[in-house]
Protein backbone atom coordinates (compact mmCIF):
# COMPACT_ATOMS: atom_id res chain seq x y z
CA UNK A 1 0.00 0.00 0.00
CA UNK A 2 1.43 3.36 -0.97
CA UNK A 3 1.31 6.52 1.07
CA UNK A 4 -1.35 8.19 -1.12
CA UNK A 5 -3.75 5.31 -0.53
CA UNK A 6 -3.07 5.45 3.19
CA UNK A 7 -3.68 9.22 3.25
CA UNK A 8 -6.92 8.76 1.28
CA UNK A 9 -8.09 6.19 3.86
CA UNK A 10 -7.19 8.56 6.69
CA UNK A 11 -9.11 11.40 5.01
CA UNK A 12 -12.12 9.20 4.28
CA UNK A 13 -12.39 7.24 7.52
CA UNK A 14 -10.43 9.33 10.00
CA UNK A 15 -9.28 7.76 13.22
CA UNK A 16 -11.21 4.54 12.58
CA UNK A 17 -8.74 3.49 9.90
CA UNK A 18 -5.90 3.74 12.43
CA UNK A 19 -7.76 1.33 14.72
CA UNK A 20 -8.47 -1.10 11.87
CA UNK A 21 -4.93 -1.11 10.44
CA UNK A 22 -3.25 -1.60 13.80
CA UNK A 23 -5.73 -4.29 14.79
CA UNK A 24 -5.06 -6.18 11.55
CA UNK A 25 -1.30 -5.76 11.93
CA UNK A 26 -1.30 -7.25 15.42
CA UNK A 27 -3.49 -10.26 14.58
CA UNK A 28 -1.18 -11.11 11.67
CA UNK A 29 -2.86 -9.60 8.63
CA UNK A 30 -0.21 -7.50 6.83
CA UNK A 31 -0.63 -3.81 7.59
CA UNK A 32 1.83 -0.88 7.76
CA UNK A 33 2.17 -0.71 11.55
CA UNK A 34 5.41 1.18 12.33
CA UNK A 35 5.06 3.24 9.18
CA UNK A 36 1.51 4.17 10.13
CA UNK A 37 2.52 5.19 13.66
CA UNK A 38 5.37 7.32 12.31
CA UNK A 39 3.05 8.88 9.72
CA UNK A 40 0.50 9.63 12.45
CA UNK A 41 3.19 11.62 14.25
CA UNK A 42 4.01 13.55 11.08
CA UNK A 43 0.32 14.28 10.48
CA UNK A 44 -0.04 15.50 14.07
CA UNK A 45 2.86 17.88 13.44
CA UNK A 46 1.12 19.12 10.27
CA UNK A 47 -2.12 19.62 12.26
CA UNK A 48 -3.94 17.06 10.07
CA UNK A 49 -4.63 14.87 13.12
CA UNK A 50 -5.04 15.68 16.80
CA UNK A 51 -2.62 14.00 19.21
CA UNK A 52 -5.02 12.55 21.82
CA UNK A 53 -7.53 10.96 19.40
CA UNK A 54 -4.72 9.68 17.15
CA UNK A 55 -2.81 8.13 20.06
CA UNK A 56 -5.99 6.63 21.55
CA UNK A 57 -6.94 5.17 18.15
CA UNK A 58 -3.49 3.63 17.76
CA UNK A 59 -3.63 2.27 21.30
CA UNK A 60 -7.13 0.83 20.89
CA UNK A 61 -6.26 -0.82 17.58
CA UNK A 62 -3.09 -2.47 18.89
CA UNK A 63 -4.52 -3.40 22.29
CA UNK A 64 -7.71 -4.95 20.91
CA UNK A 65 -5.60 -6.82 18.37
CA UNK A 66 -3.50 -8.24 21.20
CA UNK A 67 -6.57 -9.21 23.20
CA UNK A 68 -8.27 -10.84 20.19
CA UNK A 69 -5.15 -12.85 19.32
CA UNK A 70 -4.82 -13.92 22.97
CA UNK A 71 -8.44 -15.16 23.01
CA UNK A 72 -7.91 -16.96 19.71
CA UNK A 73 -4.77 -18.56 21.18
CA UNK A 74 -6.82 -19.89 24.09
CA UNK A 75 -8.90 -21.87 21.61
CA UNK A 76 -5.99 -23.06 19.44
CA UNK A 77 -4.41 -25.83 21.41
CA UNK A 78 -0.81 -26.96 21.18
CA UNK A 79 -2.12 -30.20 19.65
CA UNK A 80 -2.96 -28.14 16.55
CA UNK A 81 0.74 -27.36 16.15
CA UNK A 82 1.64 -30.94 16.99
CA UNK A 83 -0.67 -32.17 14.27
CA UNK A 84 0.04 -29.63 11.51
CA UNK A 85 3.37 -28.10 12.53
CA UNK A 86 5.38 -30.87 10.90
CA UNK A 87 4.30 -29.58 7.49
CA UNK A 88 6.18 -26.33 8.09
CA UNK A 89 9.14 -27.79 10.00
CA UNK A 90 7.73 -27.16 13.46
CA UNK A 91 8.45 -30.41 15.29
CA UNK A 92 7.38 -31.27 18.84
CA UNK A 93 10.96 -30.70 20.05
CA UNK A 94 10.98 -27.21 18.57
CA UNK A 95 7.56 -26.54 20.06
CA UNK A 96 8.79 -27.58 23.52
CA UNK A 97 11.93 -25.45 23.19
CA UNK A 98 10.01 -22.35 22.05
CA UNK A 99 7.40 -22.92 24.76
CA UNK A 100 10.01 -23.15 27.52
CA UNK A 101 11.76 -19.95 26.39
CA UNK A 102 8.43 -18.17 26.07
CA UNK A 103 7.17 -19.18 29.51
CA UNK A 104 10.43 -18.06 31.18
CA UNK A 105 10.26 -14.61 29.57
CA UNK A 106 6.54 -14.15 28.97
CA UNK A 107 6.17 -10.61 30.33
CA UNK A 108 9.30 -9.33 28.59
CA UNK A 109 8.27 -11.03 25.36
CA UNK A 110 4.82 -9.46 25.40
CA UNK A 111 6.06 -5.98 26.35
CA UNK A 112 9.17 -5.72 24.19
CA UNK A 113 8.01 -8.13 21.48
CA UNK A 114 6.10 -5.22 19.96
CA UNK A 115 9.41 -3.97 18.57
CA UNK A 116 10.14 -7.25 16.80
CA UNK A 117 8.12 -7.89 13.64
CA UNK A 118 6.69 -11.38 13.79
CA UNK A 119 7.11 -11.68 17.56
CA UNK A 120 4.44 -9.04 18.17
CA UNK A 121 2.02 -11.09 16.02
CA UNK A 122 2.85 -14.50 17.51
CA UNK A 123 3.23 -13.48 21.15
CA UNK A 124 -0.46 -13.03 22.03
CA UNK A 125 -1.37 -16.35 20.42
CA UNK A 126 1.36 -18.07 22.45
CA UNK A 127 0.13 -16.39 25.63
CA UNK A 128 -3.36 -17.72 25.03
CA UNK A 129 -2.17 -21.21 24.12
CA UNK A 130 0.00 -21.36 27.23
CA UNK A 131 -2.89 -20.26 29.44
CA UNK A 132 -1.10 -17.15 30.71
CA UNK A 133 -3.51 -15.47 33.11
CA UNK A 134 -5.71 -12.81 31.54
CA UNK A 135 -4.69 -10.28 34.19
CA UNK A 136 -0.95 -10.79 33.50
CA UNK A 137 -1.57 -10.59 29.78
CA UNK A 138 -3.69 -7.43 30.05
CA UNK A 139 -1.07 -5.66 32.16
CA UNK A 140 1.84 -6.68 29.91
CA UNK A 141 0.06 -5.93 26.66
CA UNK A 142 -1.26 -2.59 28.00
CA UNK A 143 2.26 -1.53 28.95
CA UNK A 144 3.75 -2.89 25.71
CA UNK A 145 1.14 -1.13 23.58
CA UNK A 146 1.87 2.24 25.20
CA UNK A 147 5.65 1.72 24.99
CA UNK A 148 5.35 0.83 21.30
CA UNK A 149 2.77 3.29 19.94
CA UNK A 150 3.82 6.42 21.81
CA UNK A 151 7.54 6.44 20.85
CA UNK A 152 6.79 5.87 17.15
CA UNK A 153 4.16 8.61 17.10
CA UNK A 154 6.50 11.00 18.94
CA UNK A 155 9.37 10.06 16.59
CA UNK A 156 7.19 10.94 13.60
CA UNK A 157 6.09 14.16 15.28
CA UNK A 158 9.59 15.37 16.14
CA UNK A 159 11.21 14.11 12.92
CA UNK A 160 8.43 15.75 10.90
CA UNK A 161 8.97 19.09 12.62
CA UNK A 162 12.79 18.93 12.50
CA UNK A 163 13.25 17.67 8.92
CA UNK A 164 11.35 17.76 5.70
CA UNK A 165 10.46 14.11 5.21
CA UNK A 166 8.75 13.05 2.03
CA UNK A 167 5.71 11.01 3.17
CA UNK A 168 6.30 8.64 0.25
CA UNK A 169 9.37 7.31 2.06
CA UNK A 170 7.60 6.64 5.37
CA UNK A 171 6.45 3.11 4.41
CA UNK A 172 10.11 2.11 4.07
CA UNK A 173 10.54 2.76 7.78
CA UNK A 174 9.01 -0.64 8.54
CA UNK A 175 11.52 -2.24 6.16
CA UNK A 176 14.38 -0.46 7.93
CA UNK A 177 13.21 -1.76 11.31
CA UNK A 178 12.86 -5.27 9.89
CA UNK A 179 16.43 -5.14 8.52
CA UNK A 180 17.72 -3.89 11.89
CA UNK A 181 15.88 -6.79 13.55
CA UNK A 182 17.43 -9.30 11.11
CA UNK A 183 20.88 -7.85 11.75
CA UNK A 184 20.33 -8.16 15.51
CA UNK A 185 19.25 -11.81 15.11
CA UNK A 186 22.26 -12.63 12.92
CA UNK A 187 24.72 -11.00 15.32
CA UNK A 188 23.27 -12.94 18.26
CA UNK A 189 23.30 -16.16 16.23
CA UNK A 190 26.99 -15.81 15.36
CA UNK A 191 27.89 -14.81 18.93
CA UNK A 192 26.21 -17.94 20.27
CA UNK A 193 27.82 -20.07 17.61
CA UNK A 194 31.28 -18.73 18.47
CA UNK A 195 30.73 -19.41 22.16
Amino acid sequence: MNIDTLLQYLNAYGYWIIIVFLFFGIVGIPAPEESLLFLIGMLIDQRSLAFIPAFLSAFIGAFTGMLSAYMAGKYISSTFFGKYGKYVGFTEERWAKVNNKYIKNVRKTIIFGFYLPGIRQISPYFAGMNKISLLDFLFSSFLGTVLWTLPFILAGYYAGSAFHINPNYVPYLGLVFFLVFLLFVLVNFFKKRKA
